[in-house]
């Protein structure tokens, strides 16, 4: 007679969490933005935010073109404060500023922000708790 021997296995309780939410443009924007910022560490202001918002869903800009945009749509009342921004945001490796005297800015590509076509954000985030790892 042959003898089985089961070693009990530990199984992990996840506690998962499902949302479903459906948000326009600028709101998935700035979510993203949220997220890879609060993975990443990196604290902005509300300002810095919605600069990179903006330039998120318009693409790749002429700065002075950027800086008018942004103060039709109340992100500032003044072009100095959009730059002052938006030179906060570059020194945290969020935007890309190339050329010399018609400086164009961009988001950085590394951040991977979705804004064409329908976007589904599907993010794995776990935490395991080590007295039951």
């Amino acid at each position: 007679m042959n003898e089985v021997s089961e070693k009990p296995t530990k199984t992990a309780v996840i506690n998962q969490v499902q949302k479903k939410v459906r948000m326009e443009l600028w709101d998935i924007v700035r979510f993203q933005i949220a997220v890879h910022c609060h993975i990443n560490k990196i604290q902005l202001a509300e300002q810095e935010v919605d600069c990179l918002s903006l330039l998120a869903i318009i693409g790749n800009s002429e700065l002075t073109s950027f800086c008018t945009e942004a103060i039709k749509q109340n992100i500032s009342g003044s072009t100095q404060s959009i730059r002052n921004a938006l030179a906060k945001i570059e020194k945290k490796d969020l935007l890309i500023k190339t050329g010399r005297s018609k400086k164009r800015i961009s988001i950085n590509p590394a951040m991977s922000i979705q804004v064409q076509g329908n976007i589904l954000l599907d993010y794995k985030i776990i935490r395991i708790d080590p007295a039951e790892s």
